[in-house]
């Protein structure tokens, strides 16, 4: 029965439905004014917490478990029975056992051939993975953009089409046009600077290097600040290349490096690092080998440069001689060093 209603009121894929709803994550109701009957999937209900048919359906119940600052973004009875729904809201569900979701709810009304309307329908879609990302990604942008504006320190990516993910706080600080610096960053520093240094950096760009300098830039209240600016190529773990993170701070700032900053540094350790690295530590390929979990043949793989950049063997190999004191750090002219010493 609730099919055959269902079928006839929405315009949803019945079999879609049927697999999303086994997988808890969506669910579809419906409600004929004539009636009177209102009729739920089994993944509604489970969506709001409650046993599939334990319950009547009823608009009511629904509205009784959206949060209370969220009730105000659906229709009221009067308005339902009006067919004045909106097509979509999102919405907070509290269940009966206090866990809470959010979910997306389509309504869909039905007019008979005189403009009366005769029935509602609609489905719902678990969105709370959505919303929390969303709410973590609002949240670090809200961190990054603080910590330009207090520190003068930006965490910054650069996609395929050279197009700068930064901080928006940057124009500010700058007094620059936010979509001007994303296109083109070169416009911050100074301009005696700025050939030489964009010359470089489109190099290093180009051969997909690392690549690390200084330069002054000017601030908006006419201040100079000597930043220094390092970028690394990344690669996903098959091989293909993704773009480059960069990290931008203060010259006279001592940082260690946030994740994806570091792991484009470690995707730029190449065959004769580890060498180096292993010298220092007195260590034979197989003891490498033995501290990362890797095979003897990887090992030699990665030393004869003969493994991808993004392969997370190489990601193994630094992690396993950074547990044992080596450091890979970044000189001025932007090369790799080697050095031993716990921090």
């Amino acid at each position: 029965m609730f099919h055959s209603a269902l079928n006839a009121l929405t315009f949803s894929s019945g079999e879609f439905l049927t697999i999303t709803e086994g997988r808890g994550v969506s669910g579809a109701w419906s409600w004929v004014f004539a009636g009177g009957e209102q009729i739920w999937s089994p993944g509604f209900y489970r969506l709001l917490g409650l046993v599939p048919n334990a319950t009547k359906a009823s608009y009511d119940l629904l509205l009784s478990l959206v949060h209370p600052d969220d009730r105000h973004r659906l229709p009221t009875l009067a308005e339902v029975r009006e067919g004045r729904v909106p097509r979509e809201v999102v919405v907070r569900v509290i269940r009966p056992n206090g866990t809470q979701r959010t979910l997306s709810l389509t309504m869909e009304a039905r007019f008979s051939a005189e403009g009366r309307p005769v029935a509602v329908s609609g489905t719902a879609l678990d969105v709370s993975d959505r919303e929390q990302m969303a709410h973590a990604r609002h949240n670090e942008r809200r961190r990054r953009g603080a910590l330009y504006l207090t520190k003068r320190v930006a965490s910054f990516w650069m996609g395929l089409d050279g197009v700068r993910e930064l901080p928006f706080e940057m124009a500010e600080v700058h007094g620059l046009p936010f979509e001007e610096i994303c296109v083109d960053p070169y416009l911050m520093i100074v301009p005696e600077e700025r050939a030489a240094f964009q010359a470089m950096a489109e190099e290093h760009i180009r051969q997909q290097t690392l690549f690390q300098r200084s330069a002054h830039e000017r601030l908006a209240d006419g201040e100079l600040e000597h930043f220094r600016i390092l970028t690394f190529p990344v690669w996903d773990p098959e091989g293909a290349y993704l773009g480059r993170c960069g990290l931008k701070y203060p010259v006279a700032a001592g940082l260690l490096l946030p994740a994806p900053v570091r792991t484009g540094l470690e995707q730029s350790v190449t065959g004769h690092h580890l060498r180096a690295a292993r010298a220092m530590l007195d260590w034979s390929m197989m003891d490498l080998a033995q501290a990362s979990g890797l095979s003897h043949s990887t090992v030699r793989r990665l030393e004869d440069d003969s493994e991808h950049r993004g392969s997370r063997s190489r990601l193994q190999a630094v992690e396993a001689l950074r547990r044992a004191g080596i450091r890979f750090i970044v000189l001025d002219d932007g090369a790799v060093a080697v050095s031993v010493g716990r921090v």
